[in-house]
């Protein structure tokens, strides 16, 4: 029997490391949990005291804005301390599947289409279909990010290979993201804009919805960003962060805003160049 002194040194810090990631994961999925949970206290709210009601739905759009922090430094820990197991991936998306699936779906029908449209009107039925089929796409390119992930070769003809400095489709973080960005910017319930303003906004949200459902399951790249902060210029990635860091902490309403609606938008820019940019032919050898 190995006795405690023939153990190998730091086997138990190795040990202990593994649970770092988990915990920025856990924490990730405590903030989706409680994004639904203030999203039903916000829309029971919206008809008795509007204020109470933006309150709670400003906290729900903050919580899933940290769970993009959490969500976004689980990783970068990961790979840091080589800590990576496939049940930490496994487990990372399931929780994602919650904060940035179901959370926003909640978040977006109690602060707009659950109380814009009668629940017998074509229009919620409609709404309502859109914050599901958001889920389901959503679900679907974190699946399909997985699997490209443990398998990184070509299963079909036409399917990307996996490359890391580029995801395939819009990851459902900044999806997500983009959603409660506009609710943290404005988070009054859109009733309270009265009746026909409060139809028209939510028309606009549902195009969202669909807009970025489409971008999740669709093959455009989007930069992964794994490599900010790796090469020669370091300091300067800390300093960007720092500022950032403390813009969103003083103006969280636009810089939050600004950031994911920049994300989202530059990969169809680079999709759009990309297309119109002239593909050079090959060069036919003389006979």
């Amino acid at each position: 029997m190995e006795s405690e002194e023939s153990k190998p040194p730091h086997k138990g810090l190795k040990k202990g490391l593994y649970v770092i990631p988990t915990a920025f994961t856990a924490a990730n999925l405590a903030m989706g949990f409680i994004a639904v949970l203030y999203s039903i206290r916000g829309f029971h709210q919206t008809y008795s005291d509007v204020s109470a009601a933006s309150w709670y739905f400003d906290r729900a759009a903050i919580a899933i804005g940290l769970a993009i922090l959490f969500d976004t430094l689980d990783g970068r820990v990961a790979r840091m301390t080589r800590t990576a197991t496939e049940i930490g991936v496994q487990f990372d998306s399931l929780a994602d599947v919650l904060t940035f699936g179901i959370a926003p779906a909640a978040l977006m029908y109690s602060w707009a289409i659950g109380t814009s449209f009668l629940e017998t009107s074509s229009e919620y039925a409609m709404g309502v279909f859109l914050c599901f089929m958001f889920i389901m796409c959503g679900t679907f390119r974190l699946a399909r990010f997985n699997l490209q992930a443990t398998r990184p070769r070509v299963l079909i003809e036409g399917t990307p290979k996996l490359d890391k400095k580029h995801f395939v489709g819009l990851p459902i973080p900044p999806a997500a993201g983009l959603l409660v960005a506009i609710v943290h910017f404005t988070p009054l319930p859109l009733i309270s804009h009265g009746e026909d303003w409060a139809r028209y906004y939510s028309y606009l949200m549902m195009l969202l919805i669909s807009i970025l459902s489409v971008l999740m399951v669709s093959t455009i790249k989007y930069s992964s960003m794994k490599s900010v902060g790796t090469g020669r210029r370091n300091l300067y990635i800390v300093l960007l962060i720092a500022a950032l860091g403390m813009l969103m902490f003083l103006y969280s309403r636009y810089v939050f805003l600004i950031i994911v609606g920049a994300y989202v938008a530059h990969g169809i820019i680079w999709y759009i160049f990309s297309k119109l940019r002239p593909h050079q032919k090959p060069a036919i050898e003389a006979g």
